[in-house]
């Protein structure tokens, strides 16, 4: 596939495209939750509606990347989903919001969040495949940098405007839906129209769809990748779905409805701040990739992500919070920042090029079974431990360290300087 060098051009509008779904994501985490426990105060129940995230996840962006592989079309081959996707996902976000103004019942809302998760899927595997589809091996690190950095600026701008919405106003969340619409449908424009994909490749011997599931369990540095992944998302998943039940359980001795409004600014602020430490830890994980090497870099930002998180079982105020997520997020910014690439990567290495978006699909697959794990499995944990959020903490930080043996003996990821 012929490309250009690096394009900033594309690069910042991926990163643009990064910034809108990480908003309509942060939105997910950052309201859900909340809006959730005015229905019920099972851990459980609440956990497994927004594991619909995961299941979603799971089936969409592997068989959309898939086809998208071999969509012929002037429009391109990742455009039509993005477009689409994204102005579905604006429509969405109001319809959540208006689901939940109206007093829907508890069925009625959960689908309105189903729908956000289908719609944001939709492109999820374009998305991310645009990226190798456009840039060198040799410069994907510093390309994931900055589309990272915009990405969690976009978790960062929702949930710092939220925080300060609610605690002015309470629960009037209307601004942060409908800014988040606005932003989905205008990054997805703008890509449909200003950013061109490289010419379509010809696919000499297509991989079936059950042949390119049997590739992934027959090449083991794939299969050690995706493994890794999943272990690393639940441990994110499980601090990022239970969030505010845990600050609540650490600051209020339970998370009961009353308390958990009475900390959602709180909660909101402290997603901010993992936020900033993610830009911080994002553009340096993207350059220490390209030039001291994959598994040493991805392993160097999960240490910095779950050493603070064993700590967490161990802290009491809200300042040790803070500092706790602080560190995790430096560390988590430079973890996503490294693996980004890694598809692209072993694609290149295994002379795959063209199934990036099929690749890529069972990429997020892979970070979508953490939210369908986490929210099911996290929410009877705290339930079976008597409503003890805090127990989450350390049982992440255990499930990165499994991660890290299976990226150290990833045989072809290999230190590469171009």
């Amino acid at each position: 596939m012929e490309r250009k060098g690096f394009n900033w051009g594309v690069v910042l509008g991926l990163a643009l495209l990064g910034f809108s779904r990480s908003m309509g994501w942060a939105l997910n985490k950052g309201f859900s939750f909340p809006l959730l426990s005015d229905y019920t105060g099972s851990a459980f129940v609440k956990g497994s509606i927004l594991a619909l995230e995961g299941f979603i996840g799971l089936i969409i962006p592997p068989l959309l990347g898939y086809y998208s592989d071999t969509l012929k079309s002037r429009h391109g081959r990742r455009r039509p989903f993005i477009f689409i996707g994204g102005i579905l996902a604006a429509l969405a976000t109001f319809m959540i919001w208006t689901a939940y103004k109206m007093g829907a019942p508890l069925w009625a809302f959960a689908l309105t969040l189903g729908f956000l998760y289908f719609s944001l899927h939709l492109y999820t595997a374009q998305f991310r495949a645009l990226m190798p589809d456009t840039v060198e091996s040799g410069q994907r690190g510093k390309a994931s940098g900055v589309i990272t950095l915009l990405e969690w600026a976009g978790n960062l701008f929702l949930f710092g405007l939220g925080g300060f919405l609610v605690a002015k106003y309470g629960k009037d969340y209307i601004g942060p839906f409908g800014l988040t619409a606005l932003f989905l449908f205008i990054a997805a424009a703008f890509v449909y129209h200003k950013v061109r994909e490289p010419e379509t490749p010809e696919i000499k011997e297509n991989e079936s769809l059950s042949g390119y599931v049997r590739s992934i369990f027959a090449t083991k540095d794939f299969l050690k990748f995706y493994t890794a992944q999943i272990l690393w998302w639940m441990s994110f998943e499980f601090i990022a779905i239970f969030l505010y039940g845990i600050i609540a359980f650490i600051l209020k001795g339970n998370a009961t409805p009353e308390n958990i409004d009475a900390v959602t600014s709180v909660g909101l602020y402290l997603m901010a701040l993992f936020n900033v430490a993610v830009l911080i830890g994002s553009l340096p994980g993207g350059y220490v990739y390209d030039r001291v090497g994959r598994r040493l870099s991805i392993i160097i930002g999960g240490l910095i992500f779950a050493l603070p998180l064993l700590w967490g079982w161990f802290i009491h105020t809200e300042a040790q919070i803070y500092m706790a997520l602080f560190m995790a997020g430096i560390g988590w910014g430079a973890l996503i920042a490294a693996s980004y690439p890694v598809v692209g990567d072993l694609l290149t290495k295994f002379e795959k090029e063209a199934f990036t978006g099929r690749y890529y699909g069972v990429y997020e697959a892979t970070k979508s079974i953490p939210v369908l794990l986490a929210g099911t499995i996290g929410g009877a944990i705290v339930d079976l431990a008597g409503g003890n959020y805090r127990i989450l903490f350390p049982i992440g930080a255990i499930l990165v360290f499994l991660a890290m043996p299976l990226i150290w003996s990833m045989k072809e990821l290999e230190v590469r300087r171009e």
